[in-house]
Order: C-alpha cells, then structure tokens, then sequence
C-alpha cells in the first residue's frame, strides 16, 4: 500500500479473479468517497497509461474512487491486442471489477474505459442493466478508422444508464458528428465531452486540461458534489 500525490489518498493493488477471468489493477481510493469508477484501458494499452493514471489522479482528489485494471486478455498477455474469442471474457472482467467497488464503495459505482474498454463496458451495461449506474467512455470506437459503415453501435439502445462520452475531434474510429448521430441511440441521458485538437488518444495524457475536464464532467454528469 502507498500514497499517491494527494495526502488524503492510498492506491491498493487489486487482484481478482473468477473461473474465467481475471483482473490486476490498482485502486485510488481516497478519504471518504461518494462514488467509484471502474476504468479500463484500451486494446494496445494497460492499467498503467498515463490517461488512466491522470484521472484516477484527478477524481481521487475529488472523492471519487478510481479502480485502473488490465483487462482478462492483458492479465495473460503483456502486450499485443485483445482477440475476438476474448471478448466475452473481458466483458466478465468489467464485471468483476465493478463488483470490486460495489463491496467497497457505498455510493453509485461507474464503468467504463478508453476505447476498446469503453466498449467492452457498453455492451456488459446493455447485457446486464444493473451491472453500474452509469459509463464513462473515452474515445468510444465507433467503427474501424476508414470503415463508416462498419458501425459498432446494435447494442446503444439496450444501454438505459447515464453515459458520459469523451471524444476528440480527431478522431479517426469516429467523428463528433458520427458520435453525436450514436447518441440518439441510447434511451437514457447522454453528456459529449469535445476535446480540441485530439485525436484517439486524447493527447496520450499529457494535456493535463484534458483530464481535468473530463473529471469536471464526470462530477457534473452523474451529479457527484
């Protein structure tokens, strides 16, 4: 166990596995935290990428509680991308990590992640309504770059939580305008954060602004004051 940079924080690593799948991570948790967040990295990624880090940083601070973790298939593998076969997997992995918060965590627990892993969220909170109270989805992939009309959308309106997207306007796997289109999808509340002059990774997190925003709009969005 160790502090973080803020006094009122420890960071716990965090183990968890099921029959199918399994989990590492580290889990931010500050003083007296009204919410958690459970938050997944990207398919080239890892719980360690310094967007993760920046917001478990930034929402720690303001009471929220952060659980950054690999995925089942980077539990396995190092490095390389998730394959197909292990989505289902994955899924069950999002799900053991918000059970993680739940048994920790009194007030709403939150899912979601940077791309590949904002996805895979999505689609356990269309699959399992109550499984969170609500997402949070960076970069969400909305096709392949290049490929529009590949659109990973059919399962939108099954998702009846709050959603908060934040999405650059670079973005190859999807345009603000493509984004927006999606959005009409999901029958509950919708919130687009447009980050400027970003692309997929919304500036590999070192445009500090970025997270701070996108923590602003977490606070906001799921009513967390």
């Amino acid at each position: 166990m160790e502090r973080d940079q803020h006094a009122d924080t420890i960071e716990l690593p965090v183990e968890v596995a099921s029959p199918d799948a399994a989990i590492r991570g580290v889990l931010h948790l500050p003083s007296a935290p009204v919410a958690g967040l459970a938050l997944a990295h990207g398919a080239g990624g890892n719980a360690d990428s310094p967007m993760l880090r920046l917001i478990a940083e930034q929402l720690a601070a303001r009471q929220v509680a952060v659980l950054r973790y690999n995925l089942p298939y980077r539990v396995k593998r190092a490095s390389g991308p998730p394959h197909r076969s292990a989505a289902a997997a994955d899924r069950q992995g999002i799900r053991l990590a918000a059970d993680v918060m739940r048994e920790r965590i009194g007030g709403p627990v939150l899912i979601g992640g940077h791309s590949y892993g904002g996805r895979q969220a999505s689609m356990l909170a269309a699959e399992y309504p109550g499984v969170a109270d609500g997402l949070v989805l960076f970069s969400y992939p909305l096709h392949p770059p290049g490929k529009p009309e590949r659109a990973r959308t059919e399962h939108l309106p099954g998702v009846t939580v709050p959603a908060l997207f934040i999405h650059g306007d670079r973005d190859p796997f999807g345009s603000l305008e493509e984004l927006r289109a999606a959005l009409v999808l999901l029958p509950g509340h919708t919130r687009l954060l447009e980050v400027t002059g970003t692309g997929h990774d919304l500036g590999s997190g070192k445009k500090k602004w970025v997270v701070e925003e996108a923590a602003s709009a977490v606070i906001d969005t799921f009513g967390l004051q």
